[in-house]
């Protein structure tokens, strides 16, 4: 009787669905697209990953350019335990994510059980502002490296690629791909990271070599500057940026509350 072997089947089937890498790649509005895009172009070349796109809900995500739309397809609550995240980052929302209180609490909880806790480009300073980055070495894109420190992070402002613990976090924009990169070398060997390497033929050899403030001469980088600064006003800010620094106050206030209470009873 053939009927007989189905839930035995339906159970070998369930139990294999859990020995998947669950990674969750966060989206928000005004996200920079190849932060996210990047990377998931490489780690989805990693065997048994089950990859989402997760948000404060399921929908449309307009892009930083204001043209590109991507789609969260799963809500903060429908990914309560990924074994990684990934959190990229966008030139003018950035304060705006710090400051979402749901996204800020779910990743506190989710990085206590990840494997990996993930960040492109300005994606660091949300980590940041969850309390993710105090006291761990850390890098973001080149404008945003001072942002690091008031969050207890140490800024690695010449390091491309940051590992601290399970916290790994990429520098500017297209860092991600490295960073993918070196998570498929890490978890699956070099062998599979120069497949994937391949596959997705990233062999950059750049028509100009300016891609880091130690490359670009003092015009460049002034330019580069001015223009960043411009791009990424935001008239939310004025609403953020006091929500970041209060909650940060508050998380300083309960550490040092818990640690003396830790101390108190010993």
């Amino acid at each position: 009787m053939p009927f007989l072997f189905f839930p035995k089947v339906e159970r070998v089937n369930n139990a294999l669905k859990e020995t998947k890498m669950k990674i969750a790649i966060v989206l928000y509005q005004g996200v920079t697209a190849l932060d996210a895009v990047g990377p998931y172009e490489v780690l989805k070349f990693l065997p048994d990953a089950e990859i989402c796109f997760v948000s404060n809900k399921p929908q449309a995500i307009t892009a930083d350019s204001g043209v590109l739309v991507l789609a969260a397809t799963h809500s903060f609550e429908d990914v309560p335990s990924p074994d990684i995240i990934l959190v990229p980052g966008s030139t003018a929302n950035t304060a705006t994510a710090m400051a979402d209180k749901e996204l800020i609490t779910w990743l506190q909880q989710v990085h206590q059980t990840t494997t990996l806790t993930l960040s492109v480009c300005s994606g660091a300073l949300i980590l940041a502002a969850a309390g993710i980055l105090d006291g761990h070495k850390a890098t973001t894109h080149w404008i945003a490296q001072s942002a690091l420190k008031p969050f207890g992070a140490i800024s690695q402002k010449n390091d491309r690629i940051v590992k601290s613990g399970k916290i790994i976090t990429a520098a500017g924009v297209s860092s991600g791909i490295d960073l993918a990169l070196s998570i498929v070398k890490d978890l699956c060997g070099q062998e599979r990271a120069e497949i994937v390497q391949l596959l997705i033929e990233y062999d950059p050899t750049p028509p100009v070599d300016s891609g880091h403030p130690s490359k670009a001469s003092t015009e460049v980088f002034k330019a580069a500057k001015a223009e960043m600064i411009l791009d990424a006003k935001n008239i939310r800010d004025a609403i953020s940026v006091p929500t970041i620094l209060w909650q940060t106050a508050i998380q300083k206030v309960r550490k040092k509350y818990i640690s003396y209470n830790l101390e108190k009873s010993m």
